[in-house]
């Protein structure tokens, strides 16, 4: 997994094949696995959001200062490696000590995901 601050456009795009997972709505391409679904309960800028300890074939916008409904954090906007869509950001910092736990996790927001089951049906 590329750091949050590498240039991840030089990176293969990673696919979990058998993994249920998050696909971009726009253009398919993995986000994340399900399994690293932290909580339903956050807001983004479009409406709900995950929060998700990890996510992939995604690049990073530069750091701000952004107030949000739970204080100033320092973030960064996360986009789509495969559309360049922006699909929510990257908890950099968090000034409030009752928010620390959001460092270094990403806020997905709901309606840029599409989530994917692998199911298989059995044929026997």
């Amino acid at each position: 997994m590329p750091s949050p601050n590498s240039d991840t456009r030089v990176q293969v795009v990673v696919a979990y094949q058998g993994h249920p997972v998050f696909v971009c709505a726009q253009c398919a391409t993995v986000i994340a696995l399900q399994d690293e679904l932290i909580s339903k309960a956050f807001s983004g800028r479009d409406g709900r959001g995950y929060l998700m300890q990890s996510a992939t074939n995604i690049k990073l916008a530069s750091k701000e200062e952004r107030a949000l409904l739970t204080g100033v954090h320092t973030v960064a906007d996360v986009h789509c490696l495969g559309c360049n869509d922006r699909i929510g950001w990257y908890y950099h910092k968090a000034s409030n000590n009752s928010q620390k736990y959001k460092e270094g996790k990403y806020m997905l927001e709901r309606e840029k995901l599409v989530k994917e089951n692998s199911w298989q049906v059995d044929e026997s």
